[in-house]
């Protein structure tokens, strides 16, 4: 019997990977230095640590696009999480970049998501501008940094899971203005697009919001009819621009394809009446929830309850954006419906 020590994967990585790639052996390393693991390599322990973290269980429960869907196979914050980190994993192999930093990556990028998805993000967004001026704290909402946060202070009773400065850039860059270091994190931010313009559609026409003869005929015509066929055309247009390039692309014809297919699902799904037809009910969940605890922070849980005042503003968007949908519903009705009389 041959054991694998963290050793042995470390040479394999020099041995087998692009010099390209982030080696686990060369990383800079965690906030708060820890010991080595004597059979995985850092990168390896942090993929463990955020599979094993409350936060991603949570991502079950947290919505991708339809709100509360009647039907088991649409998908969810977690199946997205998944379909990326299979993507983004497919690419770093192929490129023969870190595998293992890639998927720590992709399962932790959307930790921070709200309940409701990107509706209870802008709920929250909103509601932040309303008390910043008053109560201090943060003036916006982006679930990228909050994700950074989740891993970094509110984990494991507020120690963080003290992940690698990779895996950290990684996170914080799979979306918005900071672009990845690593190509490793690079791949997370466009797999991330690649997994939700696809799975998007596939819900969106399950769920009859669109027809199929309703897609656009100039990106399909680019990218494949069926969805299996155009995450293979992407992902292998991905490869093929980035086997030897400094940073990680698609060729300008199927970038701008992917894109417009994008804007498509944004004008026609996303902002659409029918997908969208619980929304304002979810946002005045979002919103009533974020006001209430941050008028009454004695009511927040022991562990979010703040410090200082400094810290509330900061501490009930913890709270409240960490709620899976159903949570955030139990509670709106516990603190606004009013319950029976009970004789």
């Amino acid at each position: 019997m041959v054991i694998n020590t963290r050793e042995a994967w470390e040479a394999q990585e020099h041995r087998l990977l692009s010099e390209r790639a982030a080696f686990s052996d060369e990383s800079r390393g965690r906030e708060h230095p820890t010991g080595v693991d004597p059979y995985r390599t850092d990168f390896q322990r942090d993929r463990d640590r955020i599979l094993h973290c409350k936060a991603f269980r949570r991502l079950s429960h947290k919505t991708q696009v339809f709100l509360a869907p009647e039907g088991d196979h649409y998908r969810t914050r977690l199946t997205h999480t998944l379909e990326v980190s299979q993507i983004a994993r497919s690419v770093a192999r192929a490129l023969a970049l870190n595998e293992d930093l890639t998927e720590a990556v992709a399962l932790g990028h959307d930790l921070g998501h709200t309940p409701f998805g990107h509706t209870g993000e802008k709920a929250l967004d909103e509601a932040l501008t309303e008390v910043s001026g008053v109560y201090g704290g943060p003036e916006r909402y982006e679930h990228n940094r909050q994700s950074l946060r989740i891993v970094e202070r509110l984990e494991y009773g507020g120690k963080g899971l003290n992940l690698t400065w990779e895996v950290r850039d990684g996170i914080l860059g799979h979306t918005g203005d900071h672009v990845p270091a690593t190509l490793e994190g690079q791949i997370v931010r466009i797999a991330d697009r690649i997994a939700y313009v696809n799975h998007d559609i596939d819900d969106a026409l399950r769920a009859g919001v669109l027809t199929a003869e309703e897609l656009p005929a100039g990106p399909l015509k680019v990218l494949g009819q069926r969805g299996n066929e155009r995450i293979t055309t992407m992902v292998t247009d991905l490869i093929a621009t980035s086997e030897h390039a400094d940073s990680i692309s698609m060729s300008p014809r199927v970038w701008e394809a992917m894109m417009e297919l994008r804007e498509f699902l944004f004008e026609n799904v996303y902002l659409s009446s029918k997908a969208k037809a619980e929304e304002p009910k979810a946002r005045r969940v979002v919103r009533m929830l974020f006001l209430h605890f941050v008028e009454h922070p004695d009511e927040l849980p022991e562990e979010h309850r703040p410090d200082s005042p400094t810290e509330l503003v900061q501490r009930v968007v913890d709270y409240v954006a960490g709620m899976t949908d159903r949570y955030a519903i139990r509670e709106f009705e516990r603190l606004f419906v009013p319950r029976k009389w009970m004789l």
